[in-house]
């Protein structure tokens, strides 16, 4: 399983429900990342997309009954998704940061957009303890309103 996540410096993820910054660039490498693949993010997160995003299997992670608009997304829990870990082997769990801190001893690689600043706000990606991985890209960009970095990360001892 993969966790895609972009954030800032001090793991801040989002701020009422949003992503504090708009990169396109990053955008543009999580659709690349996720296209064709199962997307699983909890209830809250999917209320934070515009709708459902083309050529990706949803699956919505809720404790309580979730009615949806789209008859194609699957609703379950987590115990079901870690039962089933190896089903989910090259997805990509999306967010956020209850569920990123719930799979991330499930992950085998992290897909992580770092913005090169710290800010507010009410939702944190989970400490990464970095002797578990390693750092196997790197790629530093920026835009006119921010510096970043694409770091991909596989655990060690698979």
């Amino acid at each position: 399983m993969n966790i895609i996540a972009c954030m800032a410096k001090n793991r801040v993820i989002g701020k009422n429900g949003k992503m504090p910054w708009h990169i396109k660039e990053d955008l543009k490498y999580f659709k690349e990342k996720t296209m064709y693949k199962t997307i699983i993010m909890g209830r809250k997160t999917f209320e934070s997309l515009p709708g459902l995003l083309p050529n990706r299997k949803h699956i919505i992670l809720s404790r309580k009954p979730f009615d949806s608009e789209y008859p194609q997304i699957e609703v379950t829990n987590l115990e079901e998704i870690k039962k089933n870990i190896k089903a989910y082997e090259d997805d990509f769990i999306i967010g956020g940061g209850e569920i990123y801190e719930k799979m991330l001893p499930y992950a085998k690689k992290l897909y992580i957009t770092l913005v090169n600043i710290e800010l507010e706000g009410d939702t944190y990606f989970p400490k990464i303890n970095y002797d578990e991985w390693n750092l196997t890209k790197e790629r530093e960009s920026n835009n006119e309103q921010y510096n970043y970095k694409f770091l991909v990360y596989e655990r060690k001892n698979l």
